[in-house]
């Protein structure tokens, strides 16, 4: 049996390019997000700082995610609205 061949790509490619060249690319869901490299303690320390300063209440500050890496290092994502209206 025959594989069916490949759909073409060129209007997938050309909106790519579009898309990157208006250098959009955040999410459009209206968060701020900022990733942290750093070791335990240190994240344990941002992260409180993010919610000393931009309460979660009423910005939605939030651990979008996280991973351990090697060395006791934290790989995370933290995310809130720009503004608590």
């Amino acid at each position: 049996m025959r594989t069916p061949p490949r759909p073409p790509l060129d209007g997938l490619k050309k909106r790519l390019d579009k898309h990157r060249s208006h250098g959009e690319r955040l999410p459009r869901d209206g968060f701020l997000r900022e990733t942290f490299v750093l070791p335990r303690a240190d994240a344990r320390a941002k992260a409180r700082e993010w919610f000393d300063r931009w309460p979660r209440q009423a910005y939605w500050t939030a651990i979008e995610s996280w991973c351990e890496r090697p060395r006791d290092v934290i790989e995370f994502t933290m995310r809130r609205l720009p503004t608590a209206d």
